[in-house]
């Protein structure tokens, strides 16, 4: 018997549970589409485009009578005296222009008839991601996480026949890992171009090159399906072929005109896959990019789209193109192992273990082969004493001194050691993983940062007499990481701003090895975090299943991935406390399962149920259908599992707690009370299909705020 996974059963709880929080949360800027009814909202475009969008779905009208029908409202507008410059013309994706136009001008538009809305042309910024690290090239653990190594390895999966569009800053042409295997590409901006149009780089310089000078398109890429035999490095999706449509310049934003440009030119060069790493939070789903999405789904494409790294501003901010209704939107799973530098600690000469470290500025690269003594700090914190520093002078010449974080900067604590002339600083941390030591301008001497184990390890030593060093031996190595599997901090948290579940499904993209340009890192591969790399990596899954499934519809696939994606649990320190979901706002599904979506025979649709507000009903009845592809019967052990709410709650829910929502199917509870027993069977026949009535029933008061987990 198995139980039955699947968002659509998940996600009940967790829903609701955010809706009754919804005032207090952030409130999307964006405004919704401006229609005729609708004069003067919204008011300004930060770009100084607009989207002028008309009536008609593209994909409805014939391309002679979308051209007659812009053409049309070209005259119309040089008849209303509109002052406008055209700047590009949609007729695949979406029916309509964006115009360089005054703000006041862009109003004038709504008057015309044939006009359905106009919209401001949005300013994307290129994701922010972690620094890259330089790192010898070895396989990515990332692709452990999902099973994509077992479906390369066992399945002989590996994307063969495959496009994948990658709408990004390109792809570095002369990489090994993309060797012959990009069939299209098109540079739509240039080097030099920045939507902020500072210093005139609002002037785009199209190119049918489009090569990567700013790293994220190689890195996303490199994830989807890089492959480079000499180093041993694959991606997701090793056989894949790529589309690179470049829309960043080497630094800076880009538009959503410019995406849209893009996004059509994918369609038209045959893409079976689209991925963007790229959105714009707190925004609407009625956004040209989320409507050409969606367009771009129906006609075939399976689109993945990153939710965003906007996890410290709470609720709503996943952004277009991910609230799109039919793409999947991606959160993003920590990984399990990190490469860091590593010292030699030693007691008696004799090496005891290699420690990991995150070294602060400068770093001591140029003491490789230097052995240091090393001192516990007295106090332990080396914080100042009075406004002086707690050390006499000279007392810590020439050794490496243990100082624990907190009480006060990083900054001061060096400052501290190096005046009393230590010659570095071994910083723990006062909780679990590493951190980056803030030092501002830079300590007098290295600084390196280690976890707080290893330096209780080391204090204990000193304590009992031992007298170990430290050996700077250039050397890196791989540890556990201690957020492992866990949704990463940064992850952006939804619902949509109509109350539409996004993220859906999550996949690794904390700390993600991949492909990096050669013109920036000499060894071509970098160590960066965000959704950015999580969201290659379902796109990658989608071209190994469609290698195996090709009559598979993006919606399909969608519901397949999301339908056996495992929970994420919630992360209190470094410990996950199985059995307690953590958001469904956050994770959607839960994690992507390439083995499991490959192998199973019985989908759930839809795959997500958006119950909206639960104050405004006193239940929802859904109905919910599976069915059996395979030759036999399948049964499934089917129970609710409440998740945490987004209000500060950390308790467990229990079922007869009336902070909490409840759901029955087909008139029996499916509730689990705290010994894990409760729940219904199910059997769906083989070919055939179960339909299940399901009843949801909010919560009698809002969720307790509470500050501990109860396990």
């Amino acid at each position: 018997m198995k139980t039955l996974k699947t968002a659509a059963l998940l996600s009940f709880s967790l829903a609701l549970a955010s809706c009754n929080q919804q005032a207090a949360a952030p409130v999307p800027t964006a405004q919704p589409a401006v229609t005729g009814a609708q004069i003067g909202l919204p008011t300004t475009s930060e770009t100084g485009r607009w989207f002028v969008e008309l009536e008609g779905e593209p994909g409805a009208l014939s391309a002679q009578s979308l051209s007659s029908q812009q053409a049309g409202l070209r005259q119309q507008a040089a008849s209303a005296g509109i002052r406008y410059k055209e700047i590009a013309s949609y007729q695949t994706l979406f029916n309509g222009f964006s115009v360089e136009v005054s703000d006041v001008e862009a109003q004038k538009f709504l008057r015309l008839p044939g006009v359905r809305a106009i919209y401001p042309v949005e300013r994307l910024e290129l994701p922010k991601t972690e620094q890259p690290q330089s790192l010898s090239p070895q396989m990515m653990t990332a692709i452990t996480m999902t099973g994509a190594d077992y479906a390369q390895n066992e399945l002989g999966l590996t994307g063969k026949g495959v496009k994948v569009g990658v709408i990004d800053s390109g792809i570095d042409m002369d990489h090994p890992a993309f060797r012959g295997r990009i069939v299209a590409q098109y540079d739509f901006v240039g080097d030099d171009y920045d939507a902020s149009g500072q210093n005139g780089s609002f002037i785009v310089h199209p190119d049918e090159n489009a090569d990567d000078c700013g790293g994220h398109g190689t890195h996303v890429a490199g994830i989807v399906g890089g492959n480079d035999p000499a180093t041993g490095f694959k991606g997701v999706a090793p056989e894949a072929s790529f589309g690179a449509y470049r829309v960043f310049g080497c630094d800076g934003s880009t538009s959503g005109d410019i995406m849209l440009q893009a996004m059509e030119r994918a369609y038209t060069d045959g893409m079976q896959v689209v991925n963007m790493s790229i959105g714009s939070s707190y925004q609407w789903s009625e956004y040209p990019t989320s409507k050409a999405t969606d367009r771009l789904v129906k006609r075939g494409v399976f689109v993945t789209v990153s939710a965003g790294n906007s996890g410290a501003d709470g609720q709503f901010a996943t952004g277009a193109p991910s609230l799109a209704e039919r793409a999947i939107s991606v959160a993003a799973v920590a990984n399990t192992v990190m490469d860091r530098e590593t010292f030699s600690l030693r007691v008696g000469g004799t090496e005891v273990s290699e420690i990991g470290f995150v070294s602060g500025n400068p770093s001591p690269d140029g003491e490789i082969g230097t052995t240091l003594d090393i001192v516990k700090a007295t106090p332990l914190d080396a914080c100042s004493v009075n406004g002086a520093s707690p050390f006499a002078a000279g007392s810590l010449t020439g050794k490496a001194v243990l100082i624990k974080r907190g009480t006060c900067t990083f900054a001061e604590k060096a400052t501290n050691a190096a005046g009393a002339g230590a010659a570095a600083v071994i910083l723990f941390n006062n909780t679990t993983g590493f951190i980056s030591p803030s030092l501002g301008a830079g300590s007098p001497i290295p600084v390196l940062s280690i976890q707080k184990t290893d330096g209780e390890a080391i204090a204990k030593m000193i304590d009992d007499g031992q007298k170990p060093t430290i050996t700077f031996t250039g050397k890196e190595g791989k540890f556990p990481n201690p957020e492992a599997n866990a949704i990463t901090s940064f992850s952006s948290y939804g619902m949509g701003p109509d109350l539409e579940l996004k993220p859906e499904i999550a996949a690794p993209g904390g700390l993600i090895y991949s492909a990096y340009p050669l013109t920036k890192e000499a060894e071509g591969y970098a160590v960066l975090s965000g959704t950015s790399m999580a969201a290659p990596h379902v796109a990658g899954a989608a071209a190994l299943l469609l290698q195996k499934y090709p009559n598979w519809t993006p919606d399909e696939m969608k519901a397949r991935m999301m339908n056996t994606a495992s929970t994420r649990w919630f992360l209190a320190g470094s410990k996950l406390i199985e059995g307690l979901p953590t958001y469904t706002q956050l994770q959607g599904a839960g994690m992507l399962d390439i083995v499991a979506a490959y192998n199973n025979k019985v989908t759930v649709t839809p795959p997500k149920l958006s119950l909206g507000a639960s104050n405004v009903f006193a239940q929802r009845a859904k109905v919910v259908v599976l069915r059996n592809e395979g030759t036999e019967a399948q049964t499934y052990h089917l129970a609710h599992l409440p998740a945490l709410t987004l209000t500060g709650t950390t308790a467990k829910p229990q079922p007869d707690d009336e902070h909490y929502a409840t759901v029955s199917v087909n008139g029996s509870s499916i509730e689990v009370d705290a010994e894990g027993k409760g729940g219904i069977d199910i059997s769906v026949p083989a070919g055939g299909e179960l339909e299940l009535n399901v009843l949801v029933t909010p919560p009698l008061e809002p969720p307790k705020l509470l500050s501990t987990v109860a396990t």
